[in-house]
């Protein structure tokens, strides 16, 4: 007598296989979702350090001073008031030759300057995003004026303390931040005294 023998195959099957790639899929998806959204996170409290450093930078070369007079970008990186990363291929401490350059975390740039008759400061940050421009626009920034900030302006609005102001007052509020910041690339300037 013949015997016939039945196959015992043990493999995974089509179905089992395109279940395995969908849970892959899923998982990937918000796997990306997540890191995108930690970055942005990352990004703007980066900012926020790099802000708050260069005020307390400037704020400390500028002490002995009763002006702002010669601020500029090229002075905070001879003066080491940024990080290497923000000033990028600049040498930190060494005189610059030409114009230098410095980078927010979101690739635009950073400028730096006083405004005549030299009493304030500004910085300036470009190339944020709307949903970076409305987290950073409304951090906080201080309880008042004697914060030493004079005004906040967003895209083309200005916020300042007092309620009389055309455009907004501080602290501004995250729908004042969200209506001040354009749909595309924002710029936030801060000045102080």
């Amino acid at each position: 007598m013949k015997k016939i023998c039945g196959s015992n195959q043990s493999g995974r099957s089509m179905i089992e296989m395109l279940g395995v790639l969908a849970i892959i899929g899923v998982l990937s998806v918000g796997g990306i979702s997540g890191y995108s959204k930690a970055m942005s996170k990352y990004k703007v409290n980066k900012a926020l350090d790099q802000i708050s450093m260069l005020i307390m930078n400037i704020r400390t070369l500028y002490a002995n001073q009763s002006t702002y007079e010669g601020l500029s970008e090229e002075t905070a990186v001879t003066f080491e008031l940024v990080t290497q990363e923000m000033a990028g291929s600049t040498t930190i401490g060494s005189t610059p030759t030409g114009t230098v350059a410095l980078q927010n975390p979101f690739g635009g740039s950073v400028t730096i300057d006083s405004e005549t008759p030299f009493n304030t400061f500004k910085i300036t940050y470009n190339g944020l995003d709307s949903q970076s421009c409305v987290a950073i626009a409304s951090s906080d920034w201080g309880g008042s004026a004697s914060s030493g900030l004079d005004n906040i302006k967003v895209g083309t609005k200005t916020f300042k303390w007092s309620a009389g102001a055309d455009d907004g007052t501080l602290p501004i509020t995250i729908s004042g931040a969200a209506s001040a910041c354009g749909s595309t690339t924002n710029s936030i300037t801060w000045t102080y005294k």
